[in-house]
């Protein structure tokens, strides 16, 4: 990964890129240019003022710039002791000048990145959400998070600390250079002698930070990923009180973060005293020239109290910017690794495609299904060629009620999946109403089917928000009438705030069955033409499956409903039974139908209630 990292801050098609969204906000990436170019040119102005002052002050005599005399217009040249004064003066009112430039420099050069950041970060995101399912179940949470977040942070440097900045930088040193030689181009030429040692210097100290950058980064989304998970999985962590070797873990982690942080610390702790100490030789270097000249005859000598404090001004002003520009180049590289790794993201063709197709019926401008559902020799396999599902057909009429059972791992969960498409199948034919599913949009199809799962998700914010997951089109009192008609009505009302209750993050404030009831009355109110209950009563207590059940008898009238349930008395009712078993059909038909035929489904249906069965006379 180091080789190929080291290349990017030369990458220009990546660099292109990244400024795809920076158009829309040209004007203010041309405004900083130009004021770069602005800053570059004043950068020279005030040493030689000084230096021009110093002269006058001393007695000798030197040409003064015409611009001068424009600006000191009413000022008499001639006179010391005023022309020091309108000089001070100017460059008083100069040095605010320059400040209010500096400030919008840094102020625009920073909105610019931080608009690029806000767009990129929204497109990111929705390109997360559009990801097929699958890739969330390779990828871990921790390091999506550090794709959204931190590393389009740091692409937000490229402008703020990286490209625009070094623009500006190395403009002052060119302008501030072109302005040494045309004063005295000896003079310079002795001045940066030590140069080649600070060149060296800042090539391998960018060398050691940029190394322990990308130490850092991944350090970073390490972290990211490890808290994220263990937080969330801190239930786990503690029922098996395994908090001490986790926490070694983490004390890894962390110890590698902070090692990455001290190599660049030392770095950066050799490099700025190294700058320094060429700054003195180069000055040294000046004074030595200078005293050379002062031991001349004195009809030789050459009048330099002037021109020392310019040239001295000069050289901090071009060590300046070269101290830290090694580390903006570091800066601009780390945003463009972070910018390669977030159009990863972007790039990542796993998607749901997409198609318009208007053959479905239409009511209230609301695309409905009639609720025929089939699937026709279907396979599919999370990880190919591992097939979890193999050559699985069978209908559903509409208004009809399937059920699916068999032992856990048998597949019933992913034929569900597999019918909101959040996995795509490989082989076969999934169809609704006798069309293609993937001939229809995403949105079209989900938009009709209403999933209650085992492990109910609640998000944090209020019970009215997770019922209605902030449609608009959902008033409260449809909430409250689909509420009664689960049994919530009143044990919400005693909540405080009733609906507006505040749900902790995934809703750990409420007992699972109560966190099954919501997701049940946010079914209901959808209103959907399809209704999958995936082991939606397996977590409830009897007398609230016997509230479900009623709730469940009326939905399902005039819907397609499909029915996993380990209970096999919640799917007695059902107009078919599908058996799975390893990822196949092993028998289809009724309850009565297949108990009659005594296989399989006959087999689960004994184990199950034997418990309940009378114990034998001695």
């Amino acid at each position: 990964m180091s080789q190929n990292t080291k290349k990017k801050v030369f990458d220009l098609s990546l660099l292109k890129r990244v400024f795809q969204f920076v158009a829309p906000y040209k004007k203010y990436f041309y405004l900083s240019v130009l004021l770069a170019v602005v800053m570059a040119f004043f950068a020279p102005i005030r040493p030689l003022l000084i230096q021009i002052t110093i002269d006058k002050a001393t007695g000798k005599v030197v040409p003064v710039p015409h611009w001068i005399e424009v600006v000191l217009l009413n000022t008499d040249i001639g006179n010391i002791g005023s022309f020091i004064v309108a000089v001070t003066i100017f460059q008083i009112i100069f040095l605010i000048i320059e400040t209010i430039v500096r400030f919008l420099f840094t102020f625009i050069t920073a909105s610019l990145g931080q608009n690029v950041v806000k767009d990129l970060r929204v497109t990111t995101f929705k390109k997360i959400i559009g990801l097929n399912l699958s890739q969330f179940d390779k990828t871990p949470i921790g390091t999506l998070t550090t794709r959204t977040i931190n590393d389009i942070e740091s692409i937000n440097d490229i402008f703020s600390d990286g490209l625009i900045p070094i623009i500006a930088d190395l403009l002052t040193i060119l302008f501030t250079l072109g302005t040494m030689f045309w004063m005295d181009w000896r003079l310079t030429l002795i001045a940066l002698i030590p140069f080649p040692i600070l060149i060296v210097a800042t090539y391998y100290f960018k060398e050691s930070v940029n190394k322990s950058f990308i130490k850092v980064r991944n350090a970073v989304a390490a972290l990211n990923a490890f808290v994220q998970e263990h937080i969330t999985g801190m239930q786990i962590v503690q029922a098996f009180a395994t908090e001490e070797k986790e926490f070694k873990k983490f004390q890894k982690i962390n110890r590698e973060h902070r090692n990455a942080n001290i190599k660049a610390i030392f770095a950066y702790s050799i490099f700025f005293p190294v700058v320094e100490l060429v700054l003195a030789i180069s000055t040294a270097f000046i004074i030595w020239w200078v005293a050379n000249k002062a031991m001349l005859p004195a009809n030789q000598q050459m009048h330099f109290s002037g021109k020392i404090v310019a040239f001295i001004m000069y050289l901090n002003q071009i060590f300046r910017p070269l101290r830290v520009i090694a580390d903006k180049f570091n800066v601009l590289q780390m945003g463009m690794i972070a910018a390669e790794r977030v159009f990863k993201v972007l790039d990542n063709d796993d998607v749901l495609k997409e198609t318009v197709n208007s053959q479905w019926s239409m009511v209230n401008g609301q695309t409905i299904f009639r609720g025929e559902v089939s699937f026709e020799h279907v396979y599919f396999a999370y990880n190919e060629p591992d097939y979890v599902l193999k050559n699985i057909s069978f209908s559903i009429h509409a208004g009809e009620t399937l059920a699916l059972v068999g032992h856990t791992g048998s597949g019933k969960t992913s034929i569900i999946s597999l019918l909101n498409r959040l996995y795509e199948i490989q082989k076969g034919v999934i169809k609704i109403d006798g069309l293609n599913i993937e001939d229809m949009p995403v949105a079209t199809l989900r938009n009709n089917i209403a999933v209650v799962l085992q492990d109910v998700f609640l998000f944090s914010g209020s019970i009215y928000d997770n019922i209605t997951l902030r449609n608009p089109l959902i008033s409260r009192e449809q909430v409250i009438e689909a509420s009664k008609l689960i049994g919530m009505h009143d044990f919400i009302m005693q909540l405080p705030g009733g609906y507006d209750y505040a749900v902790m993050e995934r809703g750990s404030t409420l007992s699972l069955g109560q966190r099954q009831l919501i997701s049940f009355i946010r079914a209901l109110l959808f209103n959907p033409s399809i209704l999958i209950l995936d082991e939606a009563t397996s977590s409830i207590d009897t007398e609230s499956e016997q509230l479900i059940q009623k709730a469940i008898e009326t939905l399902i009238v005039g819907r397609t409903s499909i029915i996993i349930a380990h209970r096999l008395s919640t799917i007695r009712k059902a107009n078919t039974i599908v058996v799975l078993d390893k990822g196949e059909i092993r028998e289809t038909g009724s309850h009565s139908e297949l108990l009659a035929q005594g296989g399989f489904y006959k087999k689960l249906y004994d184990k199950q209630f034997e418990k309940f069965k009378a114990p034998a006379l001695p």
